[in-house]
């Protein structure tokens, strides 16, 4: 991926203030949930479009503590285990209350993303959601990958306060290599003016 096709990465306040948008929007808690299912968990659109609850549901029948993504979910063997943001969690407990009202529910076969028409999406709709959601928000160079990459990149930042490398990173973005996850990783200006005075 060059350079200058990279979808631009969002800071916590534009991450906020996309959050905060998008609960004034009339399908505002689906929205919600689809933009962080991308920022807090670095799913793909095709991922979001393709999220059925029965990968985010425990075996209790109630949200659970990771989305296990399938390969059929994801983007060749992407499939995956990614453990649940906080954040995030919350907003699929109470989406979840909502959609086992609809008509026709099912724990197994239902999708997480669903519209008034239809009981799931496209991953080009999601791609067109976040182009809108971005353009409304005069966010610019930000796309559908703004939310992954600023995953990525946030999570290879903090990794190794957790005992963690960037080989986890690479696990929970699903990738083939680690070669393909340090293209996604935005690069930190300041940290690098300050290692060159303590090498």
């Amino acid at each position: 991926m060059a350079l200058g096709k990279q979808s631009k990465i969002l800071s916590k306040a534009q991450t906020d203030a996309v959050t905060s948008y998008l609960g004034t929007r009339r399908h505002g808690l689906r929205d919600q949930t689809i933009f962080l299912l991308s920022i807090k968990a670095g799913l793909r659109a095709k991922e979001i479009a393709h999220l059925k609850w029965s990968m985010v549901l425990g075996s209790d029948g109630t949200v659970g503590d990771a989305i296990h993504l399938t390969d059929e979910a994801s983007k060749g063997k992407g499939g995956r285990i990614i453990p649940l943001n906080n954040q995030l969690r919350q907003f699929l407990i109470r989406r979840y209350e909502i959609e086992q009202s609809r008509p026709r529910f099912s724990c197994e076969m239902s999708y997480v993303v669903t519209t008034e028409r239809s009981d799931r999406t496209s991953a080009q709709a999601v791609v067109n959601m976040f182009g809108q959601w971005y353009a409304d928000l005069g966010l610019i160079g930000c796309s559908s990958h703004s939310g992954r990459r600023t995953f990525i990149t946030n999570a290879a930042k903090k990794i190794t306060t957790v005992g963690g490398s960037l080989r986890d990173v690479q696990a929970l973005a699903g990738h083939s290599s680690l070669a393909v996850t340090q293209r996604y990783i935005e690069g930190d200006s300041e940290a690098r003016v300050k290692i060159v005075d303590l090498v």
